[in-house]
């Protein structure tokens, strides 16, 4: 059931193994929060960004919101969130070859959150 949104600096569509990242990232958050249903993750891939001020071609930034059906504890969404830095930190460059600031944000979906999924 989790909704994932990954934006990202489009110069770090290269080095960034987005693959490898859900691959660990939909695991983890199903144990972590006891989720029923699949994970589904959208990657954006942003043309322009800038952090503080510096522009896109001097930093690259990666932010990842993982929305949730209501009921989790604030210290389960932190807890996640550290998780989801961590495993970020394991698929970009190091900091040697390429800046990168990460977020990440676990959030509550709205009370009108539906999904559809026809029978296959």
């Amino acid at each position: 059931m989790p909704h994932i949104t990954v934006d990202y600096s489009a110069q770090l569509a290269g080095v960034f193994d987005r693959q490898a990242f859900v691959r660990e990232l939909h695991p983890m958050v199903v144990e972590e929060t006891g989720s029923a249903g699949a994970c589904k993750t959208f990657f954006r891939p942003v043309a322009e960004t800038c952090v503080g001020d510096r522009d896109g071609a001097q930093v690259g930034f990666v932010h990842v919101d993982v929305g949730l059906l209501p009921g989790r504890s604030e210290e389960l969404k932190a807890r996640l969130s550290d998780g989801v830095l961590a495993l970020l930190g394991k698929h970009l460059p190091g900091q040697d070859a390429y800046e990168v600031v990460t977020s990440a944000e676990v959030r509550d979906l709205a009370g009108s959150y539906r999904l559809s999924h026809p029978q296959q």
